[in-house]
């Protein structure tokens, strides 16, 4: 009997896709899923006359695979990922591969490789983007995990992901340990922050421009053929035209209550975690709790009855450069906690990969990545991309507008907390003095935290007796 090349366990949207994907490269494919009835559907239709072999049990499933036999899970994150693991444990024999390709926590992913090392089997994390087109079409790849089981992933990996402009395949290994999960949590993260601020931009020209729903459109339309090209300014674009049989805007139907599912909150957990800004989208995550808010939101707005203030509009050119030099905000940010994470972890990313694994097959795919990339090229130690030339260059052509959009936003009444959040980022960033002299004050006041002095070297502290009738005890020195 002919052995498969890859096992896939769990034929949901992506599951099914991906194996697709890799029986249009070439690829023989067995897979499994936990109720037969949706495996058989599978064979009977999409998969009907295809090198794709469906079994009823995991060892039917594994006995099929070539060796060093290689199983990818495609189940929902979380406890259904360790119960598959423990029942393959069973059947797999040391050298084998277990590839997690849900949107596993990236701590899990540390916790499963370190388990399966000790067996003997091989753990890949990797994350997977571009949804149900790019899972067939070719997705944006981030494997990390077990390094020894890259070369023989590789092959089937670069074979179905997206492709750049440049013939580069967007897949390459990231790290060790959990990385793969992590930058595919951090592309989430950037993900909630770039349909924010799409969400914003559309919301001004909507309630402020009153621009119909075919002008906006055309807006972004004309902004996809530009610096802001990218995926998501593009199905924005689509959707602002779509209608229903009976010529009614969809999206104007739609309830104004946005879901998630975590991944979001993960990245401003980590971010809070290693003490790194990721403001932006930690406002995005918020943002979309208080619209799932919606009864509390309506009474308040019966209560207030606030008028929208349109006499001062802004111009289409502000919008843009609010929503662009934003989006390069929400990116440094993203980045700036890979880097503090992975030079943490002893990762060592290589940051201008990760921009091109991105620049296709993913949601937030953008023209700009490129710029991402080459910033990281030129400089490998850059700090943060604020302080790269592209970022100097294009914040400096865009600043005036996007300080014009929020100001006017604000004296409208319009919410705009993205963008907000970016530009008092971007100031605070900026800013050689910021007034958190002023909080250390407060804290040693209240709790003899201490300070520094701007006359003495940085980790040398004092606490101020501020009222003459406290002690010479100081709290700890310590950041959590």
């Amino acid at each position: 009997m002919e052995k498969s090349d890859i096992g896939l366990i769990g034929l949901a949207v992506m599951g099914e896709n991906l194996v697709l994907n890799m029986e249009s490269k070439g690829y023989r494919v067995s897979v499994y899923n936990r109720t037969y009835e949706v495996t058989n559907k599978f064979l009977q239709g999409r998969a009907a006359n295809k090198k794709i072999v469906g079994h009823e049990t995991l060892k039917s499933l594994i006995s099929s695979l070539e060796s060093p036999r290689k199983v990818m899970l495609m189940v929902r994150a979380g406890s259904a990922v360790d119960s598959v693991i423990e029942q393959l444990v069973t059947l797999m024999a040391p050298g084998d591969i277990i590839i997690d390709g849900g949107n596993s926590f990236y701590k899990d992913s540390e916790r499963r490789e370190s388990f399966l090392r000790e067996k003997g089997i091989l753990y890949i994390g990797t994350g997977v983007s571009g949804g149900e087109e790019g899972a067939l079409k070719g997705p944006s790849i981030m494997p990390g995990g077990s390094e020894s089981a890259w070369p023989y992933i590789k092959p089937i990996f670069t074979s179905i992901a997206a492709v750049a402009e440049d013939g580069e395949p967007c897949c390459s290994w990231t790290a060790k340990g959990g990385a793969g999960h992590f930058v595919k949590m951090v592309h989430n993260g950037i993900e909630y922050g770039d349909m924010q601020l799409i969400s914003e931009a559309y919301s001004v020209m909507k309630n402020m421009m009153k621009m119909s729903n075919e002008e906006i459109s055309s807006a972004f339309n004309e902004w996809n053929n530009g610096k802001l090209q990218s995926y998501l300014i593009e199905i924005t674009s689509t959707i602002m035209n779509h209608k229903e049989k009976n010529g009614d805007y969809l999206v104007d139907k739609i309830l104004d209550a946005a879901g998630q599912k975590g991944t979001g909150k993960w990245s401003v957990e980590s971010a809070m975690d290693f003490g790194v800004p990721l403001n932006l989208i930690a406002t995005s995550v918020f943002e979309r709790s208080l619209s799932a808010d919606k009864e509390r939101r309506v009474s308040a707005s019966n209560i207030y009855s606030l008028e929208i203030n349109t006499s001062e509009r802004p111009t289409i050119e502000e919008v843009r450069d609010a929503l662009f030099a934003s989006k390069l905000v929400s990116y440094a940010q993203g980045f700036d906690l890979m880097k503090v994470v992975s030079d943490i972890n002893g990762w060592n990313l290589d940051l201008a990969s990760v921009a091109k694994i991105w620049r296709n097959g993913c949601i937030i795919r953008s023209s700009f990545l490129n710029n991402i990339a080459d910033s990281y090229v030129k400089n490998d130690k850059l700090e943060s991309l604020f302080l790269s030339d592209y970022y100097k260059d294009e914040i400096k052509t865009s600043l005036e507008g996007w300080r014009s959009l929020v100001s006017k936003a604000a004296r409208s009444g319009i919410p705009v907390p993205a963008f907000s959040s970016a530009i008092n980022y971007f100031y605070s960033f900026t800013s050689n003095r910021l007034p958190a002299n002023l909080i250390q004050a407060q804290r040693d006041f209240f709790g003899a935290h201490t300070f520094e002095r701007v006359d003495s070297p940085r980790g040398v502290f004092f606490h101020e007796n501020w009222t003459g009738e406290g002690g010479d005890t100081m709290s700890g020195v310590y950041n959590v």
